[in-house]
């Protein structure tokens, strides 16, 4: 009865394992972001506009990110200085200078020796809202 019983929970543990999604591997370094857009929302004028792209490296090879630029001044992208090992995490920091009332929508151009797809274009959107009017 303990025997068959060992076999079951065996059994319905490797079949939760096999369930897990997996995130497909390429040849060489690779690039998937958790989001490539990031909504700051409405956010008061002088905030926090620090963000970060999460991604990982879903390649075979380190993953090098040579460049990463803000589509103007008021964006201002901060790239990994070391090579992103296969299968580990890495972040792009993006800071929007929030001193700037109104909706905005800007780009952060990222590249890299990703397999495929070597320039990556991600985006920042939200509104900055203006000082309330003091009585």
């Amino acid at each position: 009865m303990l025997a068959v019983a060992g076999i079951t929970a065996s059994n319905a543990q490797s079949t939760k394992k096999a369930a897990a999604p997996k995130v497909a591997k390429v040849q060489g370094a690779g690039m998937v972001f958790e989001s490539e857009t990031i909504d700051y929302g409405t956010i008061a004028h002088n905030a926090d506009g620090n963000r970060q792209f999460v991604f990982v490296n879903n390649g075979t090879k380190p993953l090098i990110i040579t460049n990463t630029q803000g589509s103007c001044g008021c964006t201002v992208p901060t790239t990994p200085k070391e090579p992103i090992a296969p299968g580990a995490k890495g972040v792009i920091g993006v800071k929007y200078a929030t001193d700037r009332v109104g909706a905005f929508t800007k780009t952060v151009t990222v590249t890299s020796n990703a397999e495929g797809q070597p320039t990556k274009i991600l985006t920042i959107k939200g509104t900055v809202l203006p000082d309330p009017a003091k009585s």
